[in-house]
């Protein structure tokens, strides 16, 4: 296939470029798979690896602690300010922090999503410096 993207299960591709927009691919996609990769039946809530993985002692916080780092070395990546990725790197820190608690850690997992909001992070710094990533969501 020609052009920084490369073939991924189900047709979907993610873009190897370091340029903003496939920084911004990259990044969505992470959030997606840790916190909204599928749907509890019944009452419909999204939930990720970061939950589910969530639930293994010791291993699991170890595995999302590292899923969540890459978003902050992907934002590093981009040139944004030491002061938002410190930002990112507290709600990394505490999502982590709350996950290593027995049974109400699990629990937090589905309520604080570290990775969503270091989304918007951002999405809100690539929105202002580089416009040209905005995409339009329906």
């Amino acid at each position: 296939m020609n052009g920084p993207e490369r073939p991924r299960p189900m047709g979907m591709a993610i873009p190897t470029g370091n340029d903003p927009h496939s920084v911004r691919q990259r990044i969505e996609a992470m959030e997606n798979l840790l916190e909204r990769s599928f749907r509890i039946p019944g009452i419909n809530y999204p939930v990720g690896l970061d939950a589910v993985v969530g639930l293994i002692p010791v291993l699991g916080e170890i595995v999302t602690t590292a899923m969540g780092a890459y978003l902050v070395w992907e934002a590093r990546n981009l040139g944004m300010p030491k002061w938002k990725l410190w930002r990112m790197a507290g709600n990394v820190a505490f999502d982590t922090a709350l996950g290593a608690v027995p049974i109400v850690g699990d629990a937090a997992d589905f309520l604080f999503r570290s990775n969503t909001r270091n989304l918007k992070i951002v999405k809100r710094h690539l929105d202002k410096h580089h416009p040209s990533t905005q995409i339009i969501e329906s």
